[in-house]
């Protein structure tokens, strides 16, 4: 069984800065990506960012050229730094990671961690 956990969430000022990180524990075969999703409420969930094993990296549009996602293959282990945030980033940022193990291929996800940032 594979699981992640996710850590870093917490309560930030506007322009502040913050970095997630979380870890997928288990056996692991192969990371296909690993990434992190944010919903606020009223609002569908996201995507933040996304890293693949090629080191290839995805971001949404609303956190381009503030935050950076990077990986630890070593550790499977997902960074998010956050910089200059917003308000407007305020969510439940959850932990993401496709995955093969002994059980196949599938999706995981931690259970989630708040970011709220205040004026």
């Amino acid at each position: 069984q594979v699981q992640l956990v996710e850590s870093g969430g917490g309560l930030v000022q506007a322009g502040g800065s913050l970095r997630l990180s979380c870890v997928a524990s288990g056996i692991i075969i192969r990371i296909n990506s690993m990434g992190w999703y944010r919903q606020a409420p009223g609002k569908q969930r996201e995507l933040v960012a996304a890293v693949t094993s090629g080191d290839s990296t995805n971001y949404g549009d609303s956190v381009k050229g503030r935050f950076t996602i990077s990986r630890d293959n070593a550790k499977s282990t997902v960074f998010l730094q956050m910089n200059s945030l917003k308000p407007e980033d305020t969510a439940v940022y959850y932990c993401n990671a496709d995955l093969y193990s002994s059980l196949g291929r599938r999706d995981y996800w931690g259970k989630g961690t708040l970011v709220t940032v205040s004026s």
